[in-house]
């Protein structure tokens, strides 16, 4: 796998998961650590995007 494909589907999943936060934010019986744990996972690819396209 290249670093651009690589880097291609960590945008995918971060983008995956920001439409997950915002479908629980919107959720009315949201789970406030389940959003926070989806945050966190979308802090960590975001940083690893950083990374690699800075890299």
């Amino acid at each position: 796998m290249t670093i651009a494909s690589h880097l291609h589907e960590l945008r995918r999943k971060h983008e995956h998961l920001s439409d997950m936060v915002e479908k629980e934010q919107r959720s009315p019986g949201a789970d406030p650590l389940k959003i926070a744990e989806l945050k966190k996972q979308k802090l960590r690819l975001k940083e690893e995007i950083t990374r690699l396209a800075d890299a």
